[in-house]
């Protein structure tokens, strides 16, 4: 199991997990359950894993079935950041069972899309265990979802890129064109962002590094480089900054990659293909 990771707070959970609701139940709620399941009815059930992985997006299937009916009793058996193996519980509930059926859909989506997400990062930090590098996720996740996909990142062991374009500063190759050049883009940013802004550059030949080292940013991110352009690059800088691989990064390739030296590799795999981890829910 990871560090305990705290959940999000409600107040980014619950526009998330309203409209997810609002989305299912539509103009006339629960017609299967309202009409098969008697008023008062009362049960007992347990989602459980049906395949290995890491568990994440218990905060959001909470909230879930809390914003459906707040007595029905939650019990969560493994927190997120837990490695769970098929049968094992992860959460129990005791309470209307037409509340549990309704939340049921909506919470297993949350859990599943985000221990997918959990699951498919702690490959990638495994694969990386014998070296100092992280693993970081970028800003290739599902649109409104960002805050979950990164907090499941954190779950499985990763840890986050940029969450956003607003929390520091990160030029690629369009902004160099489009600035006029390497160097008018580093000092225009340098200028403009203050000393508490994070800078880091786009490069992907050796000879851009050499012209980026003079200039001192925060970071540099090594795009589609090789195992030997990385191995060079790491000991251009040589510790003047970190340095951040990315490009066709996959559980194959990332342990050479880490092998460099590279103090980050940036996979945005991690939240735009991993696959949903199976849970279930069954009556007890």
């Amino acid at each position: 199991m990871t560090e305990l990771i705290p959940p999000l707070s409600d107040i980014i959970l619950d526009p998330i997990v309203r409209l997810a609701l609002q989305e299912d139940l539509g103009r006339a709620g629960d017609l299967t359950t309202d009409a098969t399941i008697p008023a008062g009815t009362e049960i007992s059930a347990q989602i459980r894993a049906r395949q290995a992985g890491v568990i994440a997006g218990l905060d959001a299937a909470q909230l879930s079935l809390r914003m459906i009916d707040t007595d029905v009793a939650f019990q969560v058996h493994s927190p997120d950041g837990s490695v769970v193996k098929p049968g094992d519980t992860v959460v129990s509930f005791r309470g209307s069972a037409r509340s549990i059926l309704t939340a049921e859909r909506t919470m297993l989506n949350f859990m599943g899309r985000l221990s997918g997400i959990a699951t498919h990062t702690s490959k990638f930090v495994e694969r990386v265990a014998d070296t100092q590098t992280k693993i970081v996720c970028t800003r290739k996740t599902t649109p409104g979802h960002r805050a979950l996909e990164k907090r499941a990142v954190r779950c499985g062991g990763g840890t986050s890129h940029r969450y956003g374009l607003d929390d520091a500063v990160l030029i690629k190759d369009n902004h160099i064109v489009a600035a006029g050049g390497l160097e008018a883009a580093v000092r225009r940013a340098q200028d403009y962002a203050g000393h508490l802004r994070m800078i880091e550059v786009e490069v992907d030949t050796l000879e851009q590094l050499e012209r980026l080292i003079p200039l001192k940013p925060h970071s540099v991110l090594l795009d589609n480089m090789s195992i030997d352009q990385l191995r060079s690059a790491v000991l251009m800088v040589g510790g003047a900054f970190t340095t951040e691989a990315s490009g066709g990064v996959n559980l194959s390739t990332v342990g050479d990659i880490a092998q460099t030296g590279v103090d980050y590799i940036s996979v945005g795999a991690l939240t735009h293909s991993a696959p949903n981890l199976d849970l279930g829910m069954d009556f007890v």
